[in-house]
């Protein structure tokens, strides 16, 4: 479910940049990238949260390293579509973020998303410390790339 048409991010982007998925959690923040043609998500790191000037800085990095030109950050709605504290939490990230980076942003429906992504681990057969490691950030791409399936 889209909250904000990922698809206006295209004509806000250049040809050569990419998107940045976002799955903000209360411990650590999940990074995904896409690919130039927006197309493909891939996980990328995983950022354990401090004082959001420090988070910030990071994320800078990573948009100086890759090209970003644009956020999706994912929206953790109720089961019902409703909004409950936690979707006031990330509303105010993204606001956060918009006063460090002048980049457009939507948000992504990402109810599910980690659970899908711990399902595929187990699946994998993973140990619990190595899903520990990468759930965070499979779970941005996972955010991401409904996104870039929509556009």
């Amino acid at each position: 479910m889209l909250l904000g048409n990922p698809g206006h991010l295209k004509h806000f982007i250049a040809l050569d940049q990419r998107l940045m998925g976002f799955d903000p959690g209360t411990k650590t923040i999940g990074l995904a990238l896409s690919d130039t043609s927006l197309k493909v998500a891939t996980p990328l790191l995983t950022i354990k949260r401090q004082k959001f000037r420090d988070d910030a800085a990071r994320i800078g990095e990573v948009i100086e390293e890759n090209a970003i030109g644009g956020f999706v950050i994912g929206l953790p709605l109720n089961m019902d579509g409703s909004e409950g504290p936690r979707c006031q939490s990330i509303r105010q990230f993204q606001k956060n973020l918009e006063e460090y980076f002048d980049l457009p942003c939507c948000f992504w429906d990402e109810r599910l998303s980690t659970v899908a992504v711990t399902r595929t681990l187990l699946d994998a057969d993973a140990s619990r410390k190595r899903r520990s490691e990468v759930v965070d950030k499979m779970a941005a791409a996972y955010i991401l790339q409904g996104a870039l399936d929509a556009m």
